[in-house]
């Protein structure tokens, strides 16, 4: 466990620039499946449209999170929800963004749920579902190969064999069209 604590202090510090094995990564994410959705208290939210929001979260994949404009309720353009991310703090941003390009009243936009998977406890490593299931199914455990994501969105890559981290770098950034943050996050 004290292991883990360092792990998590020093990915923390790094921005999750440290690699990690396969294994060691497997046990660090949570199974792909159900999400949980935490509700920030905002006082403009009602309490059947917390639920709402709520119901609709709990469908939608690990990160992620929504926002929303104050000031013109959640049955908006404005009202924008991002997932799949590798963070709660990443899909914060891209909500946030989207909202505030859509939003005509004068409040600014504010999350108001956060998405984990369920049974969420900090970890020194999270994936994105899609990012979790590829490195349970795909990844492999024998030879090289790595895994590289990128902090900012819910894209990554894999690369299998000699070169292993350069294709998973190639291919992360490929899969966000140009995605510029990807860095090998499991190897071995």
């Amino acid at each position: 466990m004290v292991a883990g604590v360092v792990l998590l202090a020093a990915m923390t510090e790094a921005g999750m620039a440290q690699t990690v094995g396969g294994k060691a990564a497997r046990d660090m994410v949570f199974a792909p499946g159900k999400a949980e959705v935490e509700l920030l208290p905002q006082s403009f939210l009602p309490a059947d449209q917390a639920e709402m929001l709520r119901m609709v979260g709990s469908q939608q994949a690990y990160y992620g999170a929504i926002a929303v404009s104050p000031d013109e309720g959640i049955m908006v353009e404005a009202t924008v929800a991002a997932a799949n991310y590798h963070t709660t703090e990443a899909a914060s941003a891209a909500a946030l963004a989207g909202c505030e390009a859509k939003r005509k009243g004068a409040a600014p936009c504010a999350v108001v749920a956060l998405i984990r998977p369920a049974g969420w406890q900090p970890q020194p490593l999270t994936l994105s579902a899609a990012a979790t299931e590829a490195l349970r199914k795909d990844y492999g455990r024998r030879g090289a190969r790595a895994m590289a994501v990128s902090a900012s969105t819910g894209v990554w890559g894999l690369g299998k064999g000699a070169g292993a981290a350069e294709t998973a770098l190639r291919a992360c950034s490929a899969m966000g069209q140009g995605v510029q943050d990807c860095t090998v996050t499991v190897a071995d």
